[in-house]
């Protein structure tokens, strides 16, 4: 073939499964990806050609390929399945890729990048599961177990992967390095069904002769405390390890390090590490050397084999959690006289200290959110029950032997202030770094605008998001960390734009497959660390809007990366939720039966089959104006009649995804059912609860915005609607009054609906309820209540919440523009049509999307308006220019309808409107 090189589209960010250079995959035939660059005008691939091999030398000298797809003509940069060779345990591949362009022009060669397969059967695993040689009472918190082996290594060494896993949380080193920057490793998975495993790359670790291996584990989610009960033992007593180590030889040599019945065990200084509740360490008891080679192991303890199975072990599929932004504290005084450290920010993380003590002296640091109304520390907002429902404590004793670093091992605090007591020297804040951890996903949005309070907004909700993307989308960092799926769904579109999610999602999705009832219901927290636990929860299972993370997070994850195969993988799945909600919606509510109402009227008997009036549901959780008098009623309320008004809603929504994930999917037959049940659930909805003239039972704003969002109307009722939630949102004073559900669709029905100054005047708002309320009152994150610090001080439940942070959504779609088109998910093309509005100047968005980055920025100054654009290569992009006349646009200095890359420009009423082709523009006119 002959090739004509010009680098016009420059090829980079390889991804293997949405992953960089991975290592231990057990997907047999993984999915690549690529973005271009080019920074030219309506630059695209036409065609592209991938590589893989077994090594570097066969990629780029002609050897024998593993995969050579050869010139196909594609303009598709995503997601492109492997369909070479097959592939082995602990096989390395090495890959590239060229496209070219629509001159016909090739790329030259991306620079490699590779992945590597995992241990495929469980045959592949030649380790023992292993647990210290000691009982232990479950009722209490024990210290942490120290397992250690010593090895030879004789010849010189070509690849050293060590594989491993564990009944709790390990923290892994090979002559005394750690093997990796990752934390609260294997992560938490649905455990019973998902054990994951990972593979380090070890090779540079490994000495000629003598080395040695050591691993602490700790309880984490395995066997501490977990959930707003704190339920311990979810999973297991017991903590184990599974590890190995295979070496290979230059000469051809295989050796392997198994975790087996030649350990040794013991106990060190972490005499308890617990996630909510802290850790205590005692410097005194540490073990210097205990992972190095050499060391006298002989006073410690044996290990016992464990007959635990293989067949739930999975290599990782989402991002590991790792340590981030650091703080530097200021040290203040309260007025009770207490020393306290102020990060100056909420977050999830730990505190790093660096002090000197005497022997057995001894140090405690207390991790809370704020202040209580006179300006102490207090934990008081947590508490459940009348009971704190998190300790957060750190208790340090010194060794007495200089300086003294000390981070803690298996926790995680939610926190901005730290209580330091018991310290007999001078504290300073020097001493104290604030680490935030949580799962390492790529940034990829970012939203300025000219007003401040509104950009300290955007800077908590992504601090929340932050703050509770810790291996699992938790609903707080601090008094549950548990995965409710409803918190999830509410927030996956602004998570998305914030951070690059689809991993993340891709792992969590799995577990709640895994956790899913055979009926089909979806547990309210996935992993489901209270499955064992009985009591009230499992009587609140299976409710509405929860459940459905099932089906909305699917199909987002697939809106906003183009990844069809995660519809395919979740499938099963959605349609067991859909058939779940069916089933329930079948029966009657029984309080219905006792209602004359019900017997005559033969239309409403004939529709109650569509009607879900039965189980329990969360509902408009936390709706504006509920204290927590009337959420316990409300929980008792819903107990006993239900929320069909909330529960029917979803089941229209829900089944009406579903019929378009299997339309997407080429699945007609299912297609034609759940659209039919999408029909008969919205005619039901229609005639139970909505008037002729538009209005709807419950007369609240929730109602219209779910309506609105979940398209339950007929066209002639959705302007009466939208008229009856703009009276709503004025007679409250242009405040919201939405809960956890629809508070993140409100703005974008007022503004889809031609009501875009009251989606502003919502924005806009200072006093409760309003999301600028807690901005005025210093919040640095999303709280829990809209009055989570009331106006005298009293703070109220959880201050880090993301879940009334989706309005994070809105900013990026309506102000800057910059949306979805659902028939080209991935932004493969895409809108551009910004709001000015609510007294702003100007704004800016920028996106890196899974086909680069997107930018929308606006800027008006008297009657001229500025806007820049950036399409990514590959891409076009349906551009609206508002309030803009044909004759007054110019971009790049020249008349828009000669503008290259511009093309289709049409007035469309007060606007213009055109299709972009990639590249960076620059429109400017005066406003009409």
């Amino acid at each position: 073939m002959s090739i004509t090189s010009d680098s016009s589209i420059p090829v980079g960010q390889l991804r293997c499964e949405y992953l960089s250079n991975p290592i231990g995959l057990d997907i047999r035939q993984p999915r690549l990806s690529w973005k271009l660059t080019a920074v030219q005008r309506a630059a695209k691939q036409t065609a592209f050609q991938v590589q893989a091999a077994e090594s570097l030398e066969a990629l780029t000298q002609s050897m024998p390929l593993l995969w050579n797809t050869g010139k196909v003509a594609s303009d598709e940069t995503l997601n492109h399945v492997y369909s070479g060779a097959a592939l082995h345990s602990e096989q390395r591949c090495y890959w590239r890729v060229r496209v070219w362009d629509n001159d016909d022009r090739a790329s030259v060669w991306s620079e490699p990048a590779f992945w590597e397969m995992g241990l495929l059967a469980a045959a592949d695993w030649r380790a023992d599961w292993i647990e210290p040689d000691w009982d232990e009472d479950p009722q209490l918190q024990h210290p942490c177990p120290y397992l250690r082996t010593d090895f030879a290594v004789e010849g010189r060494v070509k690849t050293a992967r060590v594989a491993i896993s564990s009944h709790g949380l390990y923290s892994l080193s090979v002559n005394g390095r750690a093997v990796t920057d990752a934390i609260f490793t294997p992560g938490y998975t649905a455990y019973e069904k998902r054990l994951q495993y990972q593979v380090y790359d070890v090779t540079a670790l490994l000495r000629d002769g003598a080395n040695a291996a050591g691993v602490i584990l700790g309880d984490g989610w395995w066997r501490g405390k977990v959930g707003a009960m704190s339920v311990r033992n979810s999973y297991g007593t017991k903590l184990a390890l599974l590890m190995q180590l295979h070496i290979v030889y230059t000469d051809g040599r295989e050796q392997r390090v198994i975790s087996d019945d030649h350990w040794r065990a013991t106990t060190g200084p972490i005499l308890m590490s617990d996630l909510k509740d802290g850790e205590i360490y005692d410097a005194r008891l540490e073990l210097p050397g205990w992972d190095m080679p050499n060391y006298d192991a002989s006073r410690w303890r044996g290990v016992r084999q464990a007959n635990y199975s293989y067949a739930n072990l999975t290599g990782t599929a989402g991002v590991p959690v790792r340590r981030h932004e650091t703080f530097q504290p200021a040290l203040i005084k309260t007025p009770a006289g207490q020393s306290m450290l102020d990060m100056g920010q909420n977050f999830a993380g730990r505190v790093r200290m660096k002090l000197r003590g005497a022997a057995g002296a001894t140090i405690t640091l207390q991790h809370g959110e704020t202040l209580d109304r006179n300006g102490n520390f207090t934990m008081q907002n947590l508490n459940l029950a009348g009971n704190i429902a998190v300790n957060q404590k750190v208790t340090y004793t010194f060794k007495g032997d200089g300086d003294e670093v000390f981070e803690p091992h298996f926790t995680f605090h939610g926190f901005r202030y730290v209580l330091v007591e018991g310290y007999p020297g001078r504290l300073e804040a020097g001493n104290f770094t604030g680490i935030a951890v949580y799962s390492d996903m790529p940034p990829t949005g970012t939203f300025r605008c000219s007003n401040p309070l509104v950009n300290q907004l955007q800077q908590n909700i992504s601090w929340s998001q932050k703050s509770n993307f810790l291996d699992i989308p938790t609903d707080c960092p601090q008094r549950e960390r548990a995965g409710w799926t409803g918190d999830a769904q509410i927030f996956a579109r602004t998570g998305s734009f914030i951070m690059d999610t689809a991993a993340f999602y891709t792992k969590w999705l799995a577990d709640l497959a895994a956790e899913q009832h055979a009926d089909g219901m979806v547990t309210n927290l996935v992993p489901d660390g209270f499955k064992h636990a009985g009591g009230l929860m499992k009587r609140l299972e299976g409710s509405a809007g929860w459940g459905d993370a099932a089906v909305i997070i699917p199909w987002t994850v697939y809106q906003c990366y183009g990844d069809a195969g995660i519809l395919r993988r979740q499938y099963a799945s959605m349609k067991a939720w859909v058939d779940y909600v069916v089933e329930r919606a079948g029966h009657t509510h029984w309080a219905r039966k006792l209602q004359p109402a019900y017997w005559l009227s033969r239309d409403r008997r004939a529709r109650q089959w569509r009607i879900w009036d039965t189980g329990y549901h969360w509902g408009e959780w936390l709706e504006s104006g509920t204290g927590s008098v009337s959420l316990v009623l409300g929980i008792l309320k819903r107990m006993l009649f239900s929320e069909p008004a909330v529960a029917t809603p979803y089941l229209v929504y829900s089944s009406g995804l579903l019929a378009r994930v299997a339309d997407t999917l080429g699945e007609t037959a299912d297609n034609e059912h759940y659209q039919q049940i999408h029909e008969q659930a919205k005619a039901a909805y229609l005639a139970e609860y909505v008037g002729d003239d538009g209005h709807i039972r419950p007369d609240r704003q929730s109602s219209y915005v779910r309506a609105l969002a979940f398209d339950l109307l007929p066209d002639d009722l959705r302007p009466r609607a939208a008229r009856r939630l703009v009276e709503l949102v004025r007679q409250n004073g242009n405040h919201l009054g939405t809960g956890f559900l629809t508070t993140t669709y409100l703005c974008h029905m007022l503004s889809r609906y031609g009501y875009l100054d009251v989606a502003y005047a919502l924005l806009n708002q200072q006093t409760v309820p309003s999301w600028l309320y807690p901005v005025t009152k210093g919040a640095t994150s999303i709280w829990e209540t809209w009055d989570g610090i009331a106006a005298d001080g009293t703070p109220r439940m959880s201050l880090n919440h993301y879940s009334y942070g989706a309005v994070g959504s809105w900013l990026y779609q309506v102000v800057a523009g910059i949306e979805i088109d659902p028939h080209a998910p991935g932004y493969k093309h895409f809108y551009i049509q910004p709001s000015p509005g609510g007294g702003l100047t100007h704004a800016r968005a920028v996106y890196q999307s899974v086909r680069g980055q997107i930018v929308s920025a606006w800027q008006m100054e008297d009657a001229a308006m500025r806007l820049e654009i950036e399409v990514p290569p590959n891409t076009t992009a349906t551009i609206r220019l508002p309030n803009a006349r044909l004759e007054r646009v110019t971009e790049s200095g020249v008349a828009l309808a000669q503008a290259h890359g511009i093309s289709g420009v049409r007035q469309d009423e007060s606007d213009i409107v055109c299709l972009a082709a990639s590249g960076a523009y620059n429109f400017e006119y005066q406003i009409a």
